[in-house]
């Protein structure tokens, strides 16, 4: 089977530039009988609709500016290829029911997500919050009583084991971390040949130690359920890193520890994005805080596009698509 569909890209031109940059774009191009760029910011919702419409395309490339499909979609069309990560608001589920396949980035930015992790992780043990501040607007400088860690050595706990949780482990290895995981699908014996051990409870990961790595998936089960308790049982000196999704944490309950000092925190993802201006997580000096860009990077968007060809290769052909969001993996997603 080979095929050369009529391809319609919803992508902004910048866009087309960081997920799609030569020979990327080209290869898409060679793939398609047709294809049409259309930036869905040039114009209104409605004339985006129109556009696609008179596409009728049989594959549909979506990227984040990428406006919701209509309810009703143009016949011919058959596969969407995501670039980006969640389809939540750009398709719906009866959507999915009815046959339209949807594929996201799936795995290709989890490295790029890990190394933030990292980041965030080294940030806190090194106060680096506490010296910017100090050193911009106060003159500061090291003294006797200057207090700094190293990861080397320390103990890690991944609240979460999925595809990031996998590529930190690897990036943690230099440090020669021992890491601790809790989530539904580990058990002793989880992936081999990483050394991993198995929390038996959310209150042995946090209790066990010294820095805790926030990457659980957010659902109904997983919703504010880390909880005060919990973040208390962080030694004082200790680490609670979320790079994975605010509502996951009871953040009031994380603020209330935040304002004690007693443990540095770094945080990507907030319950309520933006970021309120009047937060009192903001200026909190043991409190490492960043704009949910934990990845992927402007840089390794291409990885993203690497992947959305690859599936579009294989749909050519008739090769099984990576990353298919199915109307299972749709209800999970945030």
């Amino acid at each position: 089977m080979n095929r050369r569909p009529a391809v319609f890209a919803a992508v902004t031109d910048a866009e087309l530039l960081e997920f799609l940059p030569e020979p990327l774009l080209g290869e898409v191009r060679a793939l398609a009988g047709s294809f049409t760029a259309c930036d869905p910011t040039a114009g209104s919702v409605e004339d985006f609709h129109a556009a696609l419409a008179a596409a009728n395309p049989e594959v549909l490339v979506g990227g984040w500016k990428t406006p919701a499909l209509p309810a009703t979609l143009p016949p011919n069309l058959r596969y969407v290829c995501y670039l980006c990560g969640s389809v939540r608001r750009l398709v719906t589920r009866p959507q999915l029911e009815a046959g339209l396949t949807v594929t996201n980035w799936g795995g290709s930015i989890s490295r790029i997500v890990a190394e933030w992790a990292l980041f965030h992780i080294l940030s806190c043990l090194r106060r680096a919050t506490y010296w910017t501040i100090a050193m911009h607007h106060e003159g500061a400088w090291k003294n006797g009583g200057s207090e700094t860690a190293s990861l080397f050595g320390r103990r890690v706990g991944l609240h979460g084991f999925g595809q990031i949780a996998r590529e930190l482990v690897q990036l943690l290895r230099p440090f020669g971390t021992p890491i601790m995981a809790f989530a539904p699908d580990v058990t002793p014996g989880t992936a081999p040949g990483l050394g991993l051990a198995c929390a038996g409870s959310l209150e042995e990961l946090f209790a066990e130690n010294d820095i805790i790595v926030e990457l659980a998936p957010l659902n109904d089960s997983t919703r504010g359920i880390v909880r005060e308790e919990h973040l208390r049982l962080v030694r004082p000196g200790g680490v609670f890193v979320n790079v994975g999704r605010g509502a996951v944490v009871d953040e009031a309950a994380l603020l209330r520890v935040a304002q004690e000092g007693r443990i540095q925190i770094g945080l990507d993802v907030y319950t309520v994005e933006p970021l309120p201006a009047d937060s009192p997580f903001r200026g909190l000096r043991n409190v490492t805080l960043t704009p949910h860009i934990a990845g992927p990077t402007t840089d390794r968007r291409r990885d993203a596009g690497a992947f959305a060809l690859a599936n579009l290769r294989a749909y050519c052909t008739g090769r099984p698509l990576q990353a298919v969001v199915t109307p299972e993996v749709y209800d999970t997603a945030t």
